[in-house]
């Protein structure tokens, strides 16, 4: 802020050394034109090191704002990023990728701009039309009123125009969102787009959301551009109202022609900090419409926090109990009623039923992403919710039926629970899993990059790796979802074959449509609509004639 000062000061000196160069100098008519000369040529070597200075603190000046600018960004992009990370599953809407995307890109530079055009830029441009405006009237009052005349209406015109673009910025950056979102998903669903011959109907989506958003960027344009505009016709008017009125001064000795020349170069300076002022308030418009979107993402809960009094997650089950569960998304929706259960450590679960009757739900309250409406879950009698969350979460592992894989090698992402894994770890993860044929057939083997989501790999080999990064974390509970049915024939029987040495020592819950994958387990759930009809194993459930066993008998009357 003192570099900008002393900036501004060296800038108003020189309609002081101006003055003094028409006036004290060349229309001096005691100074002989040697002496003239001299003197023209001292003030141009004292002007031009002046001037150097004052370009050297204005690139400093932007040098410190961008660095300011960039931490801030930083700090709040990392926060964001941060609260992304751990806000409830449950809060689709915060969730949905254009959103988050557009908030951490655009409005986030938006929102940091708001330190340089929303405080230094107008604090700055203040003092400067203040000072400008005190040296005006200092020098002639008479010709400063001219110079000033036309301040007034145009401050006027710009407080009723900025008040209209504050709105369209805001409605600019939703648009943008949906936009953003948009091509996300074209990106994810490539493949359907282009089965479905859609290509040109997305291209169409994407070209009528940027029409809406120029359009919008146009109009809120127009409206900024015209304040400006404004200033530009007024400003030759003030330079003619200068000059005659000016002159009409000289003629009657009530100032000098270096006043005049010098009201002239100031009237320019004046536009300066007005049209500041207007554009940082029309930007500091714009950037409160993206730091209410920025805060309306940092305002959402995150993860309820650990209870006072949380405890670390015993490494090992002895058993888990869902006692009296019931969970809803909405008040007016159960997902699950009242689910009683009991499961001795180191068992294997089979979730079975529909779509819809609640079967990734009971995995999920088990993995604590969301908390039950109504009774609770306990890990050898403690509440989960009275064990700390990041040491509970330790303890599980998830291989799901969409696996999720991420654009680097093939090492890096069965390492990714536990980066300290060693390359031996890590093969053994792979060979446990039944991967690691494949993946000496690759390229570069476990150094080979699988592309974003894995697209380089298949399905089942990418189902393997998910199940090779979880035998990685060692799990005490491991929750395999729909996990082998997107695996051909053999893939298939390799896993199967592995699974019993594989899950000796770990809870295990099954979800699977297969029911040949869940036969051998220790305990079948069957569920229907959220409740919780059958339970047994293979056995006992084929004896009771009920759901259970209709299922079986369907899928071997279909194969």
């Amino acid at each position: 802020m003192l570099l900008a000062l002393v900036g501004i000061l060296i800038d108003l000196v020189w309609p002081l050394v101006q003055i003094h160069l028409v006036d004290g100098v060349i229309l001096n008519p005691d100074l002989s034109p040697e002496l003239k000369e001299s003197s023209l040529i001292f003030w141009a070597l004292v002007a031009l090191p002046l001037f150097l200075f004052g370009s050297l603190v204005s690139l400093y000046r932007s040098i410190r704002t961008t660095r300011l600018n960039g931490l801030l960004a930083f700090d709040l992009r990392s926060r964001l990023f941060g609260l992304v990370l751990h806000l409830p599953l449950s809060d689709d809407e915060s969730l949905k990728t254009g959103g988050v995307l557009s908030r951490l890109s655009t409005d986030v530079d938006s929102t940091t701009g708001l330190v340089q055009s929303g405080f230094m830029n107008p604090v700055l441009a203040a003092i400067r039309l203040l000072l400008t405006l005190g040296l005006m009237f200092g020098l002639n009052w008479r010709i400063a009123l001219v110079s000033v005349i036309a301040l007034p209406p145009i401050m006027f015109l710009q407080a009723h125009w900025i008040r209209r673009i504050r709105p369209i910025w805001r409605s600019m950056g939703q648009d943008r969102q949906e936009i953003d979102g948009r091509v996300g998903e074209a990106l994810a669903g490539l493949r359907v787009v282009r089965t479905f011959r859609r290509e040109k109907r997305e291209e169409l989506t994407y070209a009528v959301g940027h029409h809406t958003v120029l359009r919008k960027q146009l109009l809120a344009t127009t409206t900024q551009g015209t304040i400006g505009l404004v200033w530009e016709l007024v400003m030759p008017l003030t330079t003619v109202g200068i000059l005659c009125i000016g002159g009409l001064l000289v003629i009657h000795g009530h100032a000098t022609l270096g006043v005049v020349m010098a009201f002239i170069g100031l009237a320019l300076r004046l536009m300066d900090p007005v049209l500041a002022i207007v554009n940082s308030i029309s930007e500091t418009q714009r950037g409160l419409a993206a730091m209410e979107r920025v805060f309306e993402l940092l305002d959402k809960p995150a993860e309820k926090p650990d209870r006072p009094g949380a405890v670390e997650a015993s490494p090992t089950v002895n058993e888990l109990r869902f006692e009296n569960v019931s969970f809803a998304y909405r008040a007016d929706v159960r997902v699950l009623e009242r689910i009683d259960l009991h499961v001795r450590g180191g068992s294997t679960v089979a979730l079975v039923g529909p779509s819809g009757s609640g079967k990734t739900t009971m995995t999920d309250l088990l993995a604590r992403f969301h908390d039950p409406t109504d009774g609770r879950i306990t890990l050898d009698g403690i509440d989960l919710r009275d064990l700390r969350l990041g040491s509970y979460r330790s303890r599980i592992a998830i291989v799901q039926q969409e696996t999720f894989l991420f654009d680097g090698t093939i090492s890096e992402n069965i390492a990714y629970p536990r980066r300290e894994a060693t390359e031996s770890e890590v093969h053994d993860a792979a060979r446990r899993a039944n991967a690691e044929e494949f993946i000496l057939r690759l390229p570069e083997a476990y150094g080979t990059c699988i592309g974003e989501r894995g697209v380089k790999l298949s399905g089942g080999q990418r189902q393997r790796l998910s199940i090779a990064r979880a035998l990685l974390a060692d799990p005490a509970i491991l929750i395999l979802d729909e996990a082998t049915s997107h695996l051909d024939t053999e893939s298939e029987r390799l896993i199967q074959a592995s699974l019993g040495e594989l899950l000796k020592g770990r809870t295990t819950f099954v979800i699977a449509h297969r029911l040949s994958t869940i036969a051998q387990a220790d305990l079948i759930l069957v569920l229907d609509r959220g409740i919780l009809v059958e339970r047994g194993n293979h056995n006992e459930l084929m004896e009771q004639r009920g759901r259970y066993r209709t299922m079986v008998e369907h899928q071997f009357s279909q194969s």
